[in-house]
């Protein structure tokens, strides 16, 4: 079976094509084109250079988020509308259970972490777990600071990984080795991981429906934040 993955939940874009085999093909942007203009021709290219065409995909993956606003409708959005003109399951994944999920035999505790933007991170804590990872928390957006006091009050060392750990290091490095940083290479979620963890769902026929299927909000968008304090009302 042949999943194309989309992960636009960062300032890091990229598609990939693969299987139980493997992945086949895929691109990546950090800069210059916006997601939009760089989806279908990545997924275009992608499918080209390999031979094939939308018709050889059995499943779309998708990342849901949390991360950029527009990034992420802009993914959900084209992956949606591959899926219904394809007439394939379509799978949704949280971005920062992408990031986990890279670093899934690391023997601590992991703290996937992305920028959320306005001095805040968006996180989750994860443990190893027999053919993947077990997300231990719920998805969380604070100041980093918070998160530096909650990891010093857990009982176990913790493996850091993501570019919103790497933006606040110096906050995190003061907790001295209760905190490992993870390393440039993990600082993104990619469509390649999101292939990969995927792949089990849709063996399972565990499709997410088409319609219900959003981005995963962990606060309202900026614009919405400024019309409600226009409105004399106190943002969620």
């Amino acid at each position: 079976m042949l999943v194309l993955g989309i992960e636009t939940s960062t300032p890091q874009a990229s598609v990939a094509i693969g299987s139980e085999q493997g992945v086949i093909a895929g691109a990546l942007v950090a800069r210059g084109a916006s997601h939009n203009e760089f989806l279908l021709p990545a997924i275009r290219w992608c499918l080209d250079e390999t031979g094939l065409g939308f018709r050889s995909l059995g499943g779309i993956a998708v990342s849901l988020g949390p991360g950029l606003f527009t990034g992420t409708r802009a993914g959900v959005a084209t992956a949606k509308a591959l899926a219904q003109t394809l007439s394939v399951p379509i799978v949704g994944m949280a971005s920062l259970d992408l990031l986990a999920y890279d670093i899934r035999y690391a023997p601590k505790t992991i703290c996937a972490v992305l920028d959320a933007r306005r001095s805040e991170v968006f996180h989750a804590f994860y443990r190893s777990s027999p053919g993947g990872i077990q997300r231990m928390t719920r998805y969380a957006v604070e100041r980093p600071e918070r998160l530096a006091i909650g990891i010093a009050s857990r009982p176990e060392e913790v493996l850091m990984v993501g570019n919103g750990a790497l933006l606040y290091r110096e906050v995190f490095e003061e907790l001295g080795s209760v905190a490992e940083m993870g390393t440039m290479s993990h600082s993104f979620p990619e469509a390649r991981a999101l292939v990969e963890l995927a792949l089990p769902r849709f063996f399972r026929e565990d499709s997410d429906s088409l319609f219900d299927l959003k981005p995963l909000y962990l606060r309202h968008s900026a614009k919405r934040i400024e019309w409600d304090l226009i409105r004399g009302k106190t943002p969620a």
